[in-house]
């Protein structure tokens, strides 16, 4: 395993989640000091929770422009800033309330925002890595997820543009784009789909712990796809 996170802090948004659990393995691994922020009042059950390198930090809303710009001013400095944290709603548009479409612009752009923001103001003079995860179907458009599509392209538009703001303070920016993880939550909602043609946690966890790592020197701006052999 490569160790040139070995003592480098890391932050991962939605570290509770079955990716982040493979993305907090992989980071354990090649020795990242691993900051978790979590919206629940109390910490959450992470695989990882008692490892001496994962520090979880309960009570911070990643929707709320105070929370997430206090919890990153308190952080040592930041090598680099992975944004998991988001959801899934299905519903086709004609069915799609404004607070159905803002419920998913606020937990997946909304927070993948603010994070990379606040990354990128305390990485400033000092280079880093931010990584995203925008979805398939807003590159690939697909029906029946209107608000979803919507909310992850503007996760992808950000880490594009973020990408030639950051360029001169020696910070990184790019996104996976992975279609249906195969995740035990996607294998019960869809038991007939072929899993395993769907990307695997620990495989996407070694993209993303690539552009995240200074193993990365070169690749910014990307969108890199991870859609398995579907």
């Amino acid at each position: 395993m490569d160790r040139t996170l070995k003592g480098r802090h890391v932050v991962v948004t939605g570290g509770s989640g079955a990716l982040g659990g493979a993305v907090l393995e992989h980071l354990v691994a090649a020795g990242a000091e691993i900051h978790v922020p979590s919206g629940q009042a109390v910490p959450p059950r992470l695989a990882l929770a008692d490892h001496p390198q994962v520090h979880v930090t309960a009570g911070i809303d990643l929707r709320d422009e105070d929370a997430v710009v206090g919890y990153f001013a308190g952080l040592p400095q930041p090598w680099a800033s992975i944004q998991l944290a988001g959801g899934f709603a299905a519903k086709p548009a004609i069915e799609t309330s404004r607070a159905d479409f803002l419920a998913m612009m606020e937990g997946n752009a909304v927070t993948a925002f603010l994070a990379s923001r606040e990354a990128l103001r305390r990485m400033r003079g000092a280079g880093g890595r931010i990584v995203n995860v925008a979805a398939r179907p807003a590159l690939v458009p697909v029906g029946g997820m209107i608000a979803y599509a919507t909310s992850k392209a503007a996760v992808a538009a950000l880490t594009q543009a973020l990408a030639v703001e950051a360029r001169a303070d020696g910070v990184l920016v790019n996104a996976v784009v992975p279609s249906i993880i195969d995740t035990p939550a996607n294998r019960r909602a869809m038991p007939g789909a072929d899993h395993g043609s769907w990307p695997k946690p620990a495989e996407l966890a070694e993209v993303i712990g690539f552009l995240a790592s200074p193993r990365n020197s070169l690749t910014s701006g990307a969108l890199v796809p991870v859609y398995g052999v579907a």
